[in-house]
């Protein structure tokens, strides 16, 4: 499990990044920030796949107002739990 690091965060971000579900991370460094605490403190508090999906596909419809589908939110979420629990500091687990 990780600590409240910048590395963590930062780890987290370029995750967010390269998932990209709307296609600006090259442009807007930070436009998936706002999804990195609630992100943390789910993880943080043991939230599986299923509860980070569920968070990630909530974001997707109504904060940025997408069909999250085509993102495939569970596929982040495994991917997120991944590397939460492996403690990946690069963000490529």
């Amino acid at each position: 499990m990780r600590s409240g690091t910048d590395v963590t965060e930062n780890g987290l971000r370029r995750l967010l990044d390269a998932w990209d579900p709307i296609g600006v991370a090259d442009e807007v460094p930070d436009e998936y920030d706002c999804m990195l605490a609630p992100l943390l403190q789910r993880l943080r508090g043991g939230a599986g796949r299923t509860e980070i999906g569920e968070f990630l596909r909530h974001e997707l419809e109504h904060h940025f107002g997408l069909d999250p589908r085509p993102s495939d939110p569970d596929a982040m979420a495994a991917r997120l739990v991944s590397w939460w629990t492996t403690g990946s500091v690069d963000g490529s687990a």
